[in-house]
């Protein structure tokens, strides 16, 4: 009950202001209004959770406590101080979030349901939730794992699930930073103009600024890309498919994986 408590505060502030900050604030134009989407990207979410909750009652908090019961992994072996394990786990982590998100652009399998949160015809602080629930489960085997190898604390698992939902909410909204403190946030934060070229149309663009948390992993491996084509105001968000509003209702969307691959 802790965990949900610490996770779902965080949550649900950081989605209140990034919304506020939309309204107040928004760096473009709706092509879609709210009413039409926020059900949907709401709705898959909440799916999401439930799904979640019912396979791994314990998240992944479960893994951290079951490598410690057992010794498991590196930090468990050797025994550095605890605030450089924190730290190293929580970077690792998210490396491994960067490698994962390559890896569902690049294995076709992986794609066919990593496309559905690329298939948002808009960009806000709700595309930052939404995903299959197959990539869901996916991405949770995937941090079971990591953690176990780890040996990551539940201190440092807490930290990083934390910070990973509410960055990725941040840096998928539509909000403006002005550029010169954009361009300054870029060396230590994802920003949401950094991230919005990843859900270009293009698909080298979406081939691009993987990062979720950190933005060293795109420049350290070469697939940072500053600017979308023509620019951020002009820029098509989404994929060429689903562009139809059938494909952006619930049930479209959890049928998204099962059409042919373009």
């Amino acid at each position: 009950m802790n965990d949900t408590l610490i996770r779902i505060v965080p949550f649900l502030a950081v989605l209140g202001i990034m919304a506020g900050w939309e309204f107040l604030a928004p760096r473009r134009e709706r092509p879609v209004p709210r009413k039409r989407r926020w059900p949907v990207n709401l709705g898959i979410t909440l799916l999401n959770t439930l799904v979640l909750r019912l396979l791994f009652p314990t998240a992944a908090v479960g893994a951290a406590l079951l490598a410690e019961t057992h010794h498991w992994g590196l930090f468990n072996v050797f025994n550095p101080p605890e605030s450089m394990v924190i730290a190293g786990c929580v970077i690792l982590l998210d490396l491994a979030i960067y490698l994962q998100h390559v890896l569902v652009h690049k294995i076709p399998l992986f794609w066919r349901f990593h496309r559905m949160h690329h298939s948002d015809i808009d960009l806000d602080v709700t595309s930052g939730l939404r995903f299959h629930p197959v990539e869901i489960i996916f991405s949770m085997l995937i941090k079971y794992a990591i953690i176990c190898l780890l040996g990551a604390p539940v201190l440092a698992v807490l930290i990083f699930e934390t910070v990973l939902n509410c960055s990725a909410m941040f840096n998928h909204s539509n909000v403006y930073i002005p550029p010169a403190l954009d361009r300054m946030l870029r060396w230590i934060i994802v920003t949401p103009d950094m991230h919005r070229v990843h859900h270009s149309i293009l698909r080298e663009e979406t081939d691009s600024n993987y990062g979720f948390n950190l933005p060293w992993w795109d420049r350290l491996f070469r697939t940072y890309r500053p600017a979308p084509t023509p620019d951020q105001l002009r820029m098509t968000i989404g994929l060429p498919i689903f562009r139809d509003p059938a494909d952006q209702t619930l049930k479209g969307l959890l049928k998204q994986p099962f059409a042919p691959l373009t």
